[in-house]
């Protein structure tokens, strides 16, 4: 068995090693550091308290621990522990622990069912069959050529860096879901293999909770939220800004998508 190499002078060293070791793969290198170092040095930037007042802003205090959690580079208690050392007490971050709880539920589900993180848990509430939904990814929304600039750019930055922000993936999960009546698998698969923090157990039951697989109803958004937590970004120049298919109140849009 081989031993990959770990003694790297730079980071350019380090890409062009991999590139020569995995020719066939495609795509950018992300910007996202490796390593026990790495992940340190974002442990110890995290802001848990102003986390509960940001996270669901693109641009709010997120603490881009996924990766190094996932790979079990940063355990949960560890970054429960900072956290609180941070915050002096937990009751001041709650909405930071109950995301770390969020993932150690899903852990414990994974660990119950196995692979049964990839069929329904439940039957959809959507008002639609299962049979209704599409297997397959339609291929625009991969490509990032669905019109919608939001959907684009959140799939070009899935591709080009291997991260999203948790409220961009539940608004591309929704759209995929509901908007484009594609099967909840379909979309897991797609982030799976460009996460670098795709834990199958998060993101899987993620989409199941998005779907109603996994919740008691499907999640939907509309285009005043998205406007809100991207501060308007996306909207501004979108194409299809004067038919925006997110752009009607929630009773409306749940009329459109659920009857």
């Amino acid at each position: 068995m081989s031993i990959l190499r770990r003694d790297f002078s730079n980071h350019d060293e380090l890409k062009q090693y991999l590139a020569a070791l995995f020719p066939g793969a495609s795509g950018p290198f992300s910007p996202t550091p490796g390593g026990r170092r790495a992940a340190e040095q974002a442990l110890i930037q995290i802001q848990p308290v102003r986390y509960g007042a940001s996270r669901n802003y693109l641009d709010g205090a997120v603490t881009r621990l996924s990766p190094y959690i996932r790979h079990g580079v940063t355990p949960l208690p560890e970054v429960l522990r900072q956290a609180g050392e941070q915050a002096g007490r937990l009751t001041r971050i709650f909405k930071f622990v109950q995301e770390l709880a969020w993932r150690d539920y899903y852990r414990r589900v994974h660990y119950a069912v196995g692979d049964g993180i990839w069929q329904d848990r439940e039957p959809y509430k959507s008002g639609h069959p299962a049979e209704s939904y599409a297997p397959e990814l339609p291929a625009d929304i991969e490509r990032g050529e669905t019109g919608l600039a939001c959907m684009d750019g959140f799939a070009t930055d899935l591709a080009a860096t291997g991260y999203l922000h948790n409220h961009a993936r539940m608004w591309v999960a929704a759209y995929v879901v509901h908007w484009r009546r594609v099967a909840w698998q379909a979309g897991a698969r797609w982030f799976l293999r460009h996460l670098l923090d795709g834990d199958p157990a998060s993101n899987n039951l993620s989409w199941q909770w998005v779907a109603s697989t996994f919740a008691g109803k499907p999640y939907i958004f509309n285009r005043e939220n998205l406007e809100r937590y991207t501060r308007g970004s996306y909207c501004r120049d979108c194409p299809r800004r004067r038919d925006c298919p997110f752009d009607a109140p929630y009773e409306e849009l749940e009329r459109r998508l659920f009857g």
